[in-house]
């Protein structure tokens, strides 16, 4: 590992309960990652040239069209909507 990949002082790297960490699950953290879309502070603006490009996979796989003008919160709900019926993005 090289000296950027460590810590900046000479501190032992040891966590306690209080100190958040990068990459350490929170307990109280289920399902925080998630917003509905309709929540989203950017969900009206539209959508992302990857979710676009993503989309438009997704509805070819499934046979479906959609309109090329989605905000950002309808694409994402039709994303998910798009994975469950296509079988994609699911472990």
């Amino acid at each position: 590992m090289t000296d950027s990949n460590t810590h900046s002082n000479d501190t032992p790297a040891t966590s306690t309960e209080d100190e958040e960490m990068l990459g350490a699950p929170r307990p109280d953290a289920a399902g925080t990652t998630e917003k509905d879309p309709d929540d989203w502070v950017t969900g009206d603006e539209p959508m992302t040239g990857a979710q676009r490009s993503y989309l438009d996979t997704l509805a070819r796989e499934a046979g479906e069209q959609l309109s090329p003008d989605l905000s950002k919160a309808e694409a994402s709900e039709h994303i998910d909507r798009l994975q469950s019926k296509t079988g994609r993005g699911t472990a």
